[in-house]
Parts: structure tokens; sequence; C-alpha cells
């Protein structure tokens, strides 16, 4: 071979070996996987955040027609079963026993009802009651459900407990209705 044929033989390797970029898509796609898999975590997180924060609010909204309506009161209906009400009102996916707790009490308005969220650096910081009035009180019942989180070890920070579990709270606040005993 001549000196001019090895020449462009070399370039020739040199040109094809820039050009090729048979192994760039694997290299890109390492590149941006974590951060792509991390997003659609925290994505399909929060949307089930969403989705049971709703069913938790509707199912306490039902159950709590028994106190307004003075079912509750008039069946003599204790905390316990009370929550059973609104563990029947939730799809099984929900961990009723370990996860759900119910505050019912009375307010003396609405304006000084107490609807805030009971977590106080990151731990759950309240002493459910269960009063659910007499016919005309204004009622306050709040309920909440605790999720383990998934998305944290990707600092998505969805957890509000130091434990990592997201803290979904739902409040029905109404007056009774005048029902007799």
């Amino acid at each position: 071979m001549g000196v001019a044929a090895l020449s462009f033989r070399s370039r020739w390797m040199a040109r094809r070996v820039v050009r090729d970029e048979s192994g760039a898509a694997a290299v890109e796609f390492s590149l941006v996987a974590l951060p792509f898999f991390a997003m659609l975590f925290a994505i399909i997180e929060t949307s089930l955040s969403f989705f049971t924060s709703q069913v938790l609010e509707t199912a306490v909204g039902d159950a709590s027609r028994l106190i307004m309506t003075g079912q509750a009161q008039t069946g003599g209906m204790t905390q316990a079963q009370f929550r059973t009400e609104i563990c029947n009102r939730l799809p099984s996916m929900f961990d009723c026993v370990n996860n759900l707790t119910v505050d019912v009490r009375p307010a003396a308005n609405f304006s000084a009802a107490d609807v805030s969220r009971p977590i106080d650096n990151g731990v759950i910081s309240w002493t459910p009651m269960y009063n659910p009035g007499v016919a005309g009180d204004i009622i306050v019942v709040r309920v909440i459900y605790s999720v383990p989180t998934v998305t944290n070890v990707f600092g998505a920070a969805l957890a509000s407990t130091e434990d990592g579990r997201m803290v979904l709270l739902a409040t029905s606040s109404f007056r009774n209705e005048p029902y007799t005993n």
C-alpha cells in the first residue's frame, strides 16, 4: 500500500469512528433515566394521593350525615362504630385498621371551628375525641389517613411526617339538624 492509500484509509476510519452514533442513544438515556423515572413516580404518587383524598372526602361526607341527622346520637354510636361507618364507605385498598384516625367535636360557631392540620414538625399532634353533640350543634368531623410514600427517596418530599408518610385530612363541618330523641 502506498502512503496516499494509507492516509486515505486512516482518514476514512477516523471519520467513521467520529460519525458512529450506535451507542449514543444508550448513553443519552442513561443520563436522563433517573430524573425521568423519579418524575414519573412522583406524578403517579401525586395522582394517587389526589384520588385517595377525594375518596376519603366523599366517605367522610357521607358518614357525617349520620351525625347531622341525629342517627348516630339516637342510636348510641361510638367512635369505633363511626370509624367503621367511614371504613365501610372506602374501597378495600384503604387500611382503616392502622391508618385512619377520626375526630368529632362541637364548635361554638363556624368561624371558631378547628379545621387546622394536626401536624407539628412532622408529628401528628392531636388527641382525637368523639362528641357528636346534640340537635342544633355545629360539629366538625376530621379524619386523618396516613399513606406511605415511595418518591421520598428521590427527594420529591411528599411526606409530611417524620417516618415518611403523607397525611391526608378530610374535614366536614355542619350544623346538626333539629332531630328528636
